[in-house]
């Protein structure tokens, strides 16, 4: 169990990392990663791959948006029932229950502001069991996934002369 651990870790750091690359890492046989992997992804511990982009460095824009989302629990699903049905637009990227205001937070992805808020007007906010919604609009992203998406460290470290 901890090696399977040490390797989601290492594959959450990088997917590409190579089975030989991890059981060199783990001191363990590449054969045994392999069936490991192979293991958590068929036990839906592994549930995919995914690539970080920095789309700010690319010409095509995109906008990101947190929705807030208040619902009515329903009797004996509580808020799965509308979480599953939010969760299923293309547009959502993720969506979490939370505690404290509101109960849904919905993230998604646009090519523009009018997109995003035209998906909350017709879509979200008209839903059965939806109460209201907040809007919020991702500005700058400066760390993602756990990744600084640029790190200016290296320009703040004072020059070392003899």
């Amino acid at each position: 169990m901890q090696t399977d651990k040490a390797i989601l870790e290492l594959l959450e750091q990088n997917c590409k990392v190579t089975p030989e690359e991890i059981a060199a890492l783990l001191g363990v046989d590449a054969r045994e990663v392999e069936r490991r992997i192979e293991k958590l992804e068929k036990n839906g511990v592994i549930s995919g791959y995914q690539a970080m982009i920095n789309w700010d460095k690319m010409e095509e824009q995109k906008v990101n948006a947190l929705i807030e989302v208040k619902i009515t629990p329903q009797r004996e699903v509580g808020f799965d029932a509308v979480a599953e049905r939010i969760y299923r637009f293309p547009e959502v990227h993720s969506v979490h229950l939370m505690s404290g205001d509101y109960d849904l937070a919905v993230f998604l992805e646009g090519r523009t502001m009018k997109e995003v808020a035209q998906f909350v007007s017709s879509r979200l906010a008209t839903m059965e069991h939806v109460l209201s919604t907040a809007t919020h609009f991702v500005l700058k992203s400066y760390k993602r996934h756990g990744r600084i998406l640029e790190d200016k460290e290296k320009e703040r470290r004072l020059v070392v002369s003899p």
